[in-house]
């Protein structure tokens, strides 16, 4: 089976043209993540616009590029159009190859560096987060104060640029990001238990408030899900897009780039989110009632 850049089509009549776009979509992907390419920068590469990438590239989209862009890729970046469109599953003239799985150790000053350019690469893109506690763009500084004390000063202001940085980053118009994480965190925040125990309530009010304030503010480009931690467990992790997912361990990252181990990883989140007691929607007046249980 071979594509006629002439005539633009498969010699096959069989061909599932939504299967073949899904698998164009995970190759552009891969070559995204090795250019560490945003989707402007990639169309302005290949000379299209990026609103006709972004239509290609949009999920479930069974829209495949003309013959003369998939040569551009082709020429640009050194692979085969039976390799972008699947026909074969490696593609020798690909010179850059991207470890499925890589260890990033991080201080915190890093962490944050690596953060911001992972979120700019995948603008445009959907990013979905597990918080390891609180949710960054949530934290009050106060909070913050709190959790960070004992880090050095550099590494707290990395920490709090890091939180104004996320919280700028929602705020664009072109964001799309889901956060899923169990409403236990929150209301051991409002009782003052475990980590927070030594929390006064007056800095935990603040944060309860500010969670509410931002989570109807954001709403819908942000989008809070709230598990049962009883009833489903996940570690810390974020996906971006696409391109990579990055587990948090502390003091590093386990960087995914392999195709197989994002869509897993993607469906663990969709799991998530449909054992979510709660949802977007319905986040704020949660997390009001959790006031009452301040002490």
């Amino acid at each position: 089976m071979e594509y006629d850049v002439n005539t633009q089509h498969f010699d096959s009549e069989n061909v599932d043209k939504r299967d073949m776009a899904e698998i164009f979509r995970d190759r552009m992907a891969l070559l995204l993540a090795r250019k560490g390419f945003n989707l402007s920068q990639f169309a302005s590469s290949v000379g299209i616009d990026r609103s006709a990438l972004s239509q290609f590239l949009a999920p479930g989209s069974t829209r495949l590029p003309r013959a003369e862009t998939l040569c551009a890729i082709s020429r640009t970046y050194g692979v085969s159009i039976d390799w972008l469109m699947g026909l074969i599953a490696n593609d020798e003239s690909t010179s850059e190859a991207v470890p499925m799985i890589e260890i990033e150790r991080v201080t915190e000053a890093s962490a944050s560096v690596k953060l911001a350019k992972w979120h700019q690469e995948a603008m445009g893109y959907k990013i979905r987060y597990v918080p390891s506690t609180l949710p960054d763009l949530l934290r009050t500084e106060d909070i913050g104060a709190y959790e960070f004390g004992d880090f050095s000063t550099i590494e707290r202001e990395a920490k709090e640029r890091r939180m104004h940085d996320q919280l700028n980053y929602s705020r664009r118009p072109e964001t799309d990001m889901e956060v899923c994480m169990p409403q236990q965190v929150i209301e051991q925040l409002a009782k003052g238990e475990g980590i927070w125990r030594q929390v006064p309530v007056s800095i935990r009010r603040d944060q309860v408030n500010n969670m509410i304030r931002l989570t109807e503010e954001l709403y819908p480009t942000f989008r809070l899900f709230l598990f049962d931690a009883r009833k489903i467990y996940s570690a810390a992790y974020t996906l971006f897009g696409p391109l990579r997912a990055a587990i948090y361990i502390g003091n590093m990252y386990l960087l995914v780039n392999s195709v197989e181990h994002i869509r897993a990883l993607t469906a663990h989140f969709d799991g998530l989110i449909r054992m979510a007691e709660v949802g977007p929607d319905k986040a704020s007046q949660m997390i009001t009632e959790y006031l009452k249980a301040l002490r």
